[in-house]
Parts: structure tokens; sequence; C-alpha cells
């Protein structure tokens, strides 16, 4: 059939639009349901679904300017990426996401998870520049299907064509495997308090 991509050919991927947003917020709430860190900033099963799905609807809009989020097709998968220079959160970007993720359940736990955070992000390396994946998250039912491997050649390869390195946080040491066969590796284990770890990874460029 026309149009039809080849048996065993790479899922397409594309830039998101602002009409992808609303969707792309509900495919990485369920990616990231069961994430150790999800669970341990948000505790009650049945509120992390909205309050994830809020965070990532604040979020995706705070980043689309940059025009580096990238989607699978049909929205099973979606990453984010921030360019050289241009990967710090700001205060009022920063308020807004805790003013979205503000809920009775969560407030006395919200010092903790801030301060957990906080140690996450004084690790960032400043230099040299680099692109950051803030987030990459597939739908669990479009999983293996090689989605987050077609969302990080999307950047990767760029990253490799102009010599210029990439850095993310792993929250599942599961994913370090993947990540390092995109030829990412591990420079740093953050151990949150009470909590799981993250793993900290840098690509040089091939």
């Amino acid at each position: 059939m026309a149009g039809t991509p080849p048996l065993g050919a790479p899922p397409a991927v594309r830039r998101a639009t602002a009409a992808d947003l609303p969707a792309l917020a509900r495919t990485l709430a369920r990616a990231f349901q069961d994430d150790p860190i999800a669970c341990w900033s948000c505790r009650p099963d049945a509120l992390r679904s909205r309050m994830l799905e809020r965070f990532y609807a604040v979020r995706l809009r705070q980043v689309l300017r940059h025009d580096e989020i990238w989607v699978e097709q049909g929205l099973g998968g979606g990453a984010l990426w921030l360019p050289p220079d241009r990967w710090r959160t700001t205060a009022r970007e920063e308020a807004a996401l805790a003013r979205c993720m503000l809920h009775p359940r969560l407030l006395p736990r919200m010092p903790m998870v801030s301060w957990g955070f906080t140690g996450i992000e004084r690790r960032h390396p400043a230099a040299p520049p680099h692109w950051y994946l803030a987030v990459l998250g597939t739908d669990p039912a479009a999983q293996g299907r090689g989605i987050g491997s077609a969302l990080l050649r999307a950047v990767l390869d760029r990253c490799d064509e102009d010599g210029v390195a990439a850095y993310l946080e792993s929250s599942k040491e599961a994913n370090v495997a993947f990540y390092a066969r995109h030829g990412f590796r591990v420079t740093d284990v953050v151990a949150l308090p009470r909590g799981p770890h993250a793993w900290l990874m840098w690509r040089e460029p091939r």
C-alpha cells in the first residue's frame, strides 16, 4: 500500500506542534506512571497520573518555543530536547511547575522532593555546550517498537554532525544499558533522600 513504511523500518518521528501537546502530556503521564522518581515524588498511585499529566502539560508548553520536542508520528512517545546553553529552567518556569504540582496530599513531601531535585540539578554540567534530553517516554502500549531509539537519533545524529555532546538523567537503572547502546556513559549516581537513585549520563559526539 502506498505510504506504508517498509517492514522493519524505524518509527517515523517529527517535531511536535502545539496541537500535539495535550495528547503528548497524556502519553508521558502513562509512560512515567511507574517511574521510580515519579512514585517517590507523588506517592498516591491514584493521584500520580493526574499530577503527571498536569506537570507535562505545563512543561511542554514551556519548551515548545525551542522547537525540539520530538514525537512518534502517532504520539506513542515523545522526547523533550533542549539545545546547548538553553537548557536551564528559569525561575518563572520553576514556579509554574511547582504550582501545578500543589496538592494537599503532596505538601508534606514537597520540601524533601524539592531538595532531591535540586541535588540532581546541581550536578548538571555547565560546560562544555551540550544538548540536554530532559524527558524521553514511550506509552507502555507502544514499547518495543523502537520509538525511544528513533527519538534519540533525531537529535543525536545532529550531535555527531556538529561535534556536540549530550546529557541526560535516567531514573531507571534498567534503562542505563539502553542509553549506553547510544553512546552515553554514567558519570555519577545520585541518591535521592529516602528514595531511589538517578543515573547521570554523558555522551561525546561520535
